[in-house]
């Protein structure tokens, strides 16, 4: 289940530091969250951060990505697996 922010947000930026999968951005009038990277906060915290930081409550679970906790855990493995690889890969070498 993929979180969502609801045009009751205020912009007032603590939800998106706050985000361990970096599914957090600003939109074009408030925040957005790529349903593509959240998990709820699965494999890093016990709660979504976003949802218990919010102020105004405006994160409710999006109707259109339901997924189960399993779910979420392989979308955090792959995530955390992709990431890691980008970290070990080589640079390209530059312009000698």
């Amino acid at each position: 289940m993929a979180l969502m922010i609801t045009d009751e947000c205020i912009n007032c930026d603590v939800c998106e530091p706050a985000c361990p999968n970096n599914a957090i951005s600003m939109g074009e009038e408030f925040y957005q969250i790529a349903p593509d990277k959240c998990t709820e906060c699965v494999g890093h915290f016990d709660e979504p951060q976003c949802v218990m930081l919010c102020p105004v409550a405006c994160i409710p679970i999006n109707p259109a990505h339901i997924e189960s906790r399993e779910a979420l855990m392989q979308k955090y493995q792959r995530l955390t697996a992709a990431a890691a690889s980008a970290e070990t890969a080589p640079s390209a070498p530059g312009p000698a």
